[in-house]
């Protein structure tokens, strides 16, 4: 059947002058009239019109970031931050009444190639069948909750940061309902199955391959209509698909009221409300999956003679206007003035600033207070430990050199590790992800973007270095969100430049011992001077890179901006302490224990006299002749070494570099305990420590070369050897540079 149903196109014309979109100031309201004509069948123009800039659509300009590079708008039901450039090729009508949105009003249009048919008892053509179970893909736009189902569904806790584009991999899970079993694919946030980023190419990839036995595709209810393009999408394809409606609740806090009966008319496939987040119709969506695929329903595209991208985006869009008009009651229009007001203040050019380093400050200052008193226990429960499994292996005769090698090396380091490392990530990962969950991650790029316009890069290149503040392999893995192959290339050379999480316990301890004086306060406006200086660093080497890649290439930056969202503490936690804090812990632990190992191996094996490069008469430990043959270039850098070594051994995880250069310094046989960082600040000084010393020690725990862990996902990301390489030397020579300017000023 065809389905009749309205379409807004708004009157060809009401005023002679032809106003563009970048010409509004905050405030303004407008209807988009067209996109020109080489905008319009451009990739980047099919995603303009899929998020709402097209003809007939109502919108407000709500407001500029700094530099006013990028503004803000509010059109179907979203908020999507653009370009002045991009906006400059959308012509508008600034009258906010010139078109009254009643249905009434409407040009009738129909919809072609959309038909609704149920299977026969005997039709396989989507038997269901995987094996014993179902397989089942879970699709929708980026922010839509949509791993929260899969994890509601699954049981899987996989993250679920309140930001565009965060899910990047393919995570799979399953579950059982009634005895049958189904396998669930989340796939990443997409817009569209016209991918233009990496992320959304495997998207459209797995949905078109056919091998779906059902689609999900998840809604937004606060935002219904962007949501559904992609829904709508999936349908053309001839994929059998359920249509969930997420965020219900939320919508109904709105004033937002959704006919679903209406909307399983139009759509022609099965509808389910829920709330993922509160697990309500949850299990209405299990029994609707049962139902399913115990009638068999299918869904097929009609047949009909191919029709032309504009003809197949036109019905799509007059399908969407028909579920608008006929199926979504607004009883609140200012829904969403709360989230403007926080927006203006949150991204106003000074403002904006003064936020972003009040949370970093924040962040850093509760991590430097409340990591002090559990670090010390916890260095207290591993030396009772560690004098347990020394009567233990006496009582067992264990040779000396072997008790040694385990206690003296291998427990050492890893208690050190353990008690510096786990208190500061307990802190700081919750509160990093409370500002995911709220959604202000996506305003930092927006807010960032101008001074990326001016490196000639993408804003989004942002949530990829907040992203890289916890691990640069997952900042490296988040640059898949970024659309053009220039600007994602810079982001993966540039990640590394921001200090990961195994970086911070070295950081914490050199400004506590060094700067601060014990003041929190102090310490923690230290290191957001630190990281604003990584900031600066980053842009400049942008700047650089762009001009060498492929320079006249236009970069683009769209983004949506979330609603605000109430986080979800009990989550967060759980997700802090699991997917980051003891995985980050775990690996810390896998590269401290052999590090431990050799460092003391080579504290306790002496070179043989024979060997020429011993430099000297006297017998030397394999340790010592290493270090005094690096010493010469660690005092260029301010360094010594000692430390210079360290960075070589911490390269499977930057997290054991203060314990290495401790069991280097000490005795040259093993790491001594260390109680709190007054004993620590003197054993440094005793080896020479200097002002000097810790400022270049500072430069360098920021930017030297990236973990192996980082280098062989960007091996992995890039496919390239060459480029593995560059994102090694980047930071290196950064590190160089400033450590031994900053050797030379200091003397």
């Amino acid at each position: 059947m065809h389905l009749q149903i309205h379409r807004n196109r708004g009157p060809e014309c009401l005023c002679e002058d032809r106003e563009r979109l970048a010409d509004l100031k905050p405030g303004e309201a407008f209807i988009i009239e067209s996109l020109e004509e080489n905008l319009y069948y451009s990739p980047l123009g099919n995603r303009l019109r899929q998020l709402g800039f097209d003809s007939g659509n109502r919108g407000l300009c709500l407001y500029q970031n700094m530099g006013k590079g990028s503004s803000a708008y509010r059109i179907c039901g979203s908020v999507i931050a653009l370009r002045r450039e991009d906006a400059e090729q959308i012509l508008i009508k600034k009258d906010p009444y010139a078109v009254c949105r009643d249905k009434n009003q409407l040009n009738m249009m129909s919809v072609r190639g959309f038909r609704i048919a149920s299977a026969s008892a005997g039709n396989d053509i989507w038997n269901g069948r995987n094996g014993d179970g179902y397989r089942i893909f879970l699709a929708g736009n980026p922010n839509v909750g949509k791993s929260t189902i899969f994890n509601k569904l699954t049981g899987m806790h996989q993250h679920t940061g309140n930001w565009p584009g965060k899910t990047v991999e393919l995570a799979e899970g399953q579950y059982r309902y009634h005895g049958k079993r189904y396998e669930l694919t989340d796939l990443p946030g997409t817009y569209s199955l016209e991918a233009r980023s990496a992320e959304e190419k495997i998207t459209a990839e797995a949905i078109l391959s056919g091998k779906a036995d059902l689609v999900i595709a998840v809604a937004d209810a606060c935002c219904l209509e962007k949501s559904l393009y992609l829904a709508m999408e999936i349908r053309k394809t001839g994929c059998p698909m359920i249509l969930c409606i997420n965020l219900w609740d939320e919508a109904r806090r709105k004033g937002i009221e959704i006919n679903l009966k209406v909307l399983e008319q139009i759509t022609g496939c099965r509808v389910v409300r829920t709330s993922a987040v509160e697990r309500k119709g949850v299990d209405t969506l299990k029994q609707t999956v049962e139902d399913f695929f115990s009638e068999k329903e299918v869904c097929s595209p009609e047949k009909h003679e191919k029709e032309n991208e504009t003809d197949a985006d036109e019905s799509i869009s007059c399908l969407i206007d028909a579920i608008m008009n006929q199926a979504v009651v607004f009883h609140r229009r200012d829904y969403w003035v709360r989230d403007y007001r926080i927006d203006r203040f949150l991204t106003g050019p000074i403002t904006g600033t003064l936020c972003f380093m009040a949370f970093l400050f924040s962040l850093f200052w509760l991590t430097i207070v409340g990591a002090n008193y559990p670090s010390d226990l916890l260095a207290e429960v591993f030396n009772r430990i560690g004098a347990i499994f020394a009567r233990s292996l006496s009582d067992l005769q264990v040779p000396s050199i072997l008790s040694s090698l385990f206690l003296d090396g291998i427990w050492r380091v890893v208690s050190w590790v353990v008690s510096v490392m786990l208190p500061p990530m307990m802190i700081f990962f919750p509160l990093f992800t409370i500002l995911e969950d709220l959604g202000y991650l996506p305003r930092i790029a927006f807010h960032l973007d101008g001074c990326f316009r001016k490196c000639h890069a993408c804003g989004k290149q942002a949530l990829t270095m907040c992203m890289g503040l916890g691990c640069n392999a997952v900042g490296v893995t988040g640059c898949r969100i970024i659309d053009t192959e220039k600007e994602r290339k810079i982001a993966i050379l540039t990640n590394s430049l921001m200090p990961c999480n195994g970086r911070y316990p070295a950081l914490i301890a050199i400004t506590v011992m060094f700067f601060a004086g014990g003041n929190a306060a102090v310490g923690g406006g230290i290191l957001c001077v630190a990281i604003g200086l990584t900031f600066l660093v980053t842009f400049l080497v942008t700047f650089i890179l762009s001009q060498m890649i492929r320079r006249n290439q236009k970069t683009t930056f769209i983004l949506e901006l979330p609603p605000y969202r109430k986080p979800q503490i009990s989550q967060i936690l759980f997700r802090s302490v699991l997917d980051r804090t003891f995985f980050v812990l775990g690996r810390a632990i896998m590269a401290a224990a052999p590090a431990g190992a050799v460092i003391w191996l080579l504290a306790n094996l002496y070179v043989p006299e024979i060997l020429p490069f011993t430099g000297s008469n006297v017998q030397q430990t394999w340790l010592q002749m290493i270090t005094s043959l690096l010493d010469p270039a660690g005092r260029f850098l301010g360094l010594d070494g000692a430390i210079l070594f360290a960075f070589i051994l911490g390269f499977p995880a930057n997290e054991i570099v203060l314990p290495s250069i401790l069991m280097c310094y000490l005795s040259g046989n093993s790491l001594i305990d260390v109680p709190d960082y007054t004993e620590l600040k003197m054993i440094l000084l005793a080896h020479g420590w200097t002002i000097k010393t810790a400022v270049c020690m500072l430069l360098f725990t920021l930017f030297h070369w990236p973990c192996a862990t980082t280098c062989l996902t960007i091996r992995k990301e890039t496919g390239s050897n060459v480029q593995m390489l560059l994102a090694i030397l980047i930071p290196t020579a950064c590190g160089t540079l400033l450590c031994s300017a900053a050797a030379f000023l200091l003397g």
